[in-house]
């Protein structure tokens, strides 16, 4: 209390480790991007695994991919860009979900050593470092984040990946951040507008 009357709260401060990063991915960046990489486990999920057998005992494992995550990589490659999965763990559940996406490059590394990898990704499709965006939440992903153009977290990535990110999402790996960082890279290449309309008509009917 303040003479007597009741002092206003004060504005909760702005949680600065989720706010690395910036809100808005420069035009000129965004422009020079032609391959988009994903992290897996903590990225297109929420790094959660259920892990069960069949009544034969053969084992399963399953994993929960976002829906809008699967329309935002369809965008992306409806604009031109390449889109590829990079994980350190092999699963069957990734290899389903991207078969289903139609994607040719899924790379599950057992050992986790995702430069090799993202050096034999980049001859493949013939693009340099700086021409690579990748969203990633988590320390395996750090190597590859220090090396490419346009590095990216979700919002709850660690700490040190959030440090190097030129865009944070304001979503949570597995809820939606991969749709919030193609929409934000396709506005900033000023393609969004058109590729939704296109993506509309097309399934219009008409």
């Amino acid at each position: 209390m303040i003479g007597g009357r009741r002092r206003t709260p004060v504005e909760a401060p702005v949680d600065n480790e989720r706010s690395l990063g910036g809100e808005r991915i420069p035009r000129v960046l965004a422009l020079r991007i032609r391959l988009v990489v994903l992290d897996v486990d903590g990225v297109l999920t929420d790094a959660g695994v259920y892990v069960g057998e069949t009544a034969d005992g053969v084992p399963v494992e399953m994993k929960r991919f976002d829906i809008q995550d699967g329309l935002g990589i369809h965008l992306m490659r409806d604009a031109g860009l390449s889109v590829a999965f990079l994980s350190g763990r092999p699963s069957r559940a990734t290899s389903i979900r991207a078969e289903e996406l139609g994607l040719e490059e899924c790379i599950q590394e057992s050992g986790g050593l995702k430069i090799p990898a993202m050096k034999a990704l980049m001859t493949r499709t013939g693009v340099d470092w700086d021409e690579v965006a990748m969203l990633g939440d988590d320390l395996p992903d750090l190597p590859v984040l220090r090396r490419v153009g346009l590095p990216a977290a979700v919002g709850n990535a660690v700490h040190e990946v959030r440090k190097v990110a030129r865009f944070t999402t304001r979503r949570d790996g597995g809820k939606g951040a991969v749709r919030e960082f193609a929409r934000v890279l396709l506005e900033a290449r000023g393609e969004w507008d058109e590729l939704v309309e296109a993506y509309c008509a097309a399934r219009s009917g008409d």
